[in-house]
């Protein structure tokens, strides 16, 4: 399994932020998240593991700048002949509490990828809720994102919390502790992903 892994939005440039808005207030002690730079510090967390646990994995954009969502998709096609899905981290803004699980609409394997993601979600933060969409029988909330419709092999998009939630940001996105329980719930993830969905017959990775 390969997992072409896609960090949101762009970093910082000579102390520039490169993506207009997507950003949290700045809160009263003077921090503030951005987005972009959050992002990768999870998915450079998960490269770590996946080297370690040996699973193959495609940076789809190490750049600091804005990669276009066109230039994300048409790297992520290049393995359209290989077992892998694509996996896409954000976190989420404009009012609300707890994490979602984006798909492409209709039933693919996709799916059944997100309700992995989204069951291990419950399991590392048990005291926040999973923003779900049971309307079609499984918990992913449907979307027609570009990098979902446009990818050519399944494709999920994660939304960690919400930025402008003030005790989600300050207690989460912006410690050190709640970014590792962040990735925690993605590796977690992706093993029984490797495990229940291309290769069963492997051992279970999970510890």
């Amino acid at each position: 399994m390969l997992v072409l892994i896609d960090n949101g939005h762009g970093g910082f440039i000579n102390g520039v932020y490169q993506t207009p808005g997507k950003r949290s207030p700045i809160w009263e002690d003077g921090t503030q998240l951005f987005e972009g730079e959050l992002n990768r510090a999870i998915v450079n967390d998960l490269i770590e593991l996946l080297t370690r646990y040996r699973i193959p994995y495609v940076h789809i954009c190490p750049e600091l700048r804005d990669v276009t969502l066109k230039t994300r998709v048409k790297r992520a096609n290049v393995y359209k002949n290989e077992a892998c899905f694509f996996l896409s981290i954000h976190s989420n803004g404009g009012g609300g509490s707890g994490g979602e699980i984006f798909t492409a609409p209709g039933q693919t394997l996709s799916d059944s990828i997100a309700s992995i993601f989204g069951e291990e979600f419950t399991k590392v933060f048990p005291d926040y809720p999973l923003r779900t969409d049971f309307s079609d029988g499984d918990l992913d909330k449907e979307d027609r994102f570009y990098v979902l419709t446009q990818t050519a092999m399944p494709a999920i998009l994660t939304e960690s919390f919400f930025m402008d939630n003030e005790r989600e940001c300050r207690e989460i996105l912006l410690t050190k502790k709640g970014r590792a329980k962040i990735v925690e719930y993605h590796i977690r993830a992706i093993l029984r992903t490797k495990k229940e969905i291309f290769d069963p017959s492997q051992e279970n990775l999970l510890v």
